[in-house]
C-alpha cells in the first residue's frame, strides 16, 4: 500500500504572517516531525493569489491580501521547508480552498496501487477540509485521516467544527 501525505498551506501568511495564529505557530513542530517521520510521497499545496486579490471573490469576502505569488508570505514556513526539502516532495499551487488538481495526481502516483492518504496543515476550517472532503469524493473507498495534532483552524472552535465535519464524512481523525 502507498501512502501519501498532504500538506496543506503551511506558509508564512497562515502561520506567522497577514493570517498568522497562535494555534498556527502552534502546531509547526508537530508538523516538522511528522514531515519527517512519513514513510510516503509527499504533496504540499500552496494557496495561491496574485496582484489582482482584492477584487477577485475570495478577496471580497476575506479583504486581506496573502499569499500573493512569489511573496514572502507565500513561501513556506522555513522549518517545514527544510523538511519538505530533505523528504522530497510535489509542490501544487492552488488557487482557491480545495485543489482540483490533486486528485488527479494521487491518482497517477498510485498507478492502479491501494492508497491512504493522511492530510496536515492550515486552516482546519477552510482548505484541510475542502481538500479532505474532495479527496473523500474522489476515492470514497480509500482511507483518508486528518492529523488533528498537525492541524490549526482560524479558530480553536472552527478547527474543532471542521473535525466533527470531516468525521460525518467518514474520514478519520487521528492525533486528536
Amino acid at each position: 500500500m502507498k501512502n501519501i501525505l498532504v500538506v496543506v498551506d503551511m506558509q508564512k501568511d497562515f502561520v506567522d504572517g497577514a493570517l498568522g495564529t497562535n494555534e498556527a505557530q502552534g502546531i509547526v513542530d508537530n508538523v516538522v516531525s511528522e514531515i519527517k517521520n512519513f514513510d510516503g510521497k509527499i504533496f504540499a499545496t500552496f494557496d495561491t493569489h496574485y496582484e489582482n486579490y482584492m477584487q477577485s471573490a475570495e478577496g471580497k469576502k476575506l479583504p486581506v491580501e496573502h499569499c500573493i505569488k512569489d511573496t514572502d508570505g507565500w513561501k513556506l514556513n522555513p522549518l517545514v521547508e527544510a523538511a519538505l526539502n530533505a523528504k522530497g516532495f510535489t509542490p501544487v499551487i492552488k488557487n482557491t480552498f480545495g485543489s482540483v488538481d490533486l486528485p488527479e495526481l494521487i491518482k497517477e502516483y498510485a498507478d492502479g496501487d491501494d492508497f491512504r492518504i493522511e492530510l496536515i496543515g492550515l486552516c482546519t476550517d477552510i482548505c484541510v477540509v475542502s481538500n479532505a472532503l474532495l479527496l473523500k469524493a474522489n476515492f470514497p473507498e480509500k482511507e483518508i485521516c486528518v492529523n488533528a495534532s498537525c492541524c490549526a483552524g482560524v479558530s480553536p472552535a472552527t478547527h474543532q467544527s471542521a473535525l466533527d465535519t470531516m468525521k460525518c464524512c467518514q474520514i478519520d481523525i487521528i492525533g486528536e
